[in-house]
Parts: structure tokens; C-alpha cells; sequence
């Protein structure tokens, strides 16, 4: 994968997350998912579904613990591609 891809990823993350959310933060890479978008369980679970069907890969729950930050989530989304 390329620097590109992650790129792409990370604006889909942002995209997406700014239809989930009512937060009047601008998405940026650094936002923090829970304090500052309030994103709950519910909405986490739908964003990982659908992150999962669009690139086809499966993000094991447990490698979310440490997912704090949409660029967080936009690396672990990339590794996972990566090595599949």
C-alpha cells in the first residue's frame, strides 16, 4: 500500500464520521472519537462494519482498546490492509 491509501483511508474516516456525528468540530486526523465527536459503542460498531465491508478486511475488537484519535483508527485500518 501507498501513502496515497492511507490518505484515502483517512478521508473516508473523516467523511464518514462527519455523518455520524453532531458535532460542529471539524473532522480533522486528531479528534478524539469519544471526548470530542461523542461517538458511543453503537455508532463505533456500525463506523467498524461498515470500515470492514469497504475495504474488506476484519478489524479484530480487541485491536480497538487503543484506538483513540480518527488518525488512530485511519493506522490501524491501513496495517490491516496492509497485511491481508
Amino acid at each position: 500500500m501507498t501513502d496515497s491509501d492511507y490518505d484515502e483511508i483517512l478521508r473516508l474516516l473523516c467523511d464518514r464520521l462527519s455523518t455520524l456525528t453532531n458535532s460542529e468540530l471539524p473532522i480533522t486526523p486528531d479528534i478524539n472519537l469519544i471526548t470530542q465527536l461523542s461517538i458511543d459503542s453503537i455508532k463505533l460498531l456500525n463506523l467498524i462494519m461498515e470500515i470492514e465491508d469497504t475495504f474488506d478486511i476484519s478489524i479484530p475488537i480487541n485491536g480497538l482498546t487503543d484506538v483513540q484519535t480518527v488518525r488512530q483508527l485511519a493506522d490501524l485500518v491501513y496495517k490491516i490492509k496492509s497485511t491481508s
